[in-house]
């Protein structure tokens, strides 16, 4: 998921990891300020239609990934992209200071690529056959 479709140069190397390893996917984009409601009626049925882990990519005040995991126990991963003045600390901040019990795992600027490689981990822990791809993943990189 992604705030404004101005995102989705950075977003892009998500979706080929998650591609990679065959992880089914969708892409939207929805805005903590621009659509409150839909962001939570889609992660309030999150569970409910079959997702394992939200990944949110946001520049600028970043609200999306905090805006997400209000609305759910999925595990949600921010992705701060650098899109303004500020080149993305602003976005860092907003993703990385979450309020005690409603965490977001937050990855560094830009880094959409470790977002899925985060969420395949997760994913994994109850997929074997995922699991063994993020092993051979992980041989291959090691070479």
């Amino acid at each position: 998921m992604m705030g404004s479709i101005k995102d989705m140069p950075k977003m892009e190397a998500c979706v080929e990891v998650l591609d990679s390893f065959g992880i089914d996917h969708e892409v939207l984009v929805l805005s903590a300020h621009r659509t409150p409601h839909k962001v939570a009626k889609f992660a309030s049925a999150a569970r409910d239609n079959g997702f394992g882990v939200i990944i949110c990519g946001a520049g600028k005040a970043a609200h999306l990934a905090g805006a997400v995991a209000a609305h759910t126990t999925l595990p949600v991963i921010g992705v701060p992209i650098a899109a303004g003045a500020l080149g993305g600390v602003d976005a860092l901040y907003s993703t990385v200071q979450m309020p005690t019990g409603i965490p977001v795992a937050t990855v560094a600027i830009d880094s959409a690529a470790n977002a899925a490689y985060l969420a395949a981990s997760i994913l994994s822990v109850s997929d074997e056959t995922l699991a063994a791809r993020l092993a051979q993943f992980r041989v291959d990189l090691t070479r």
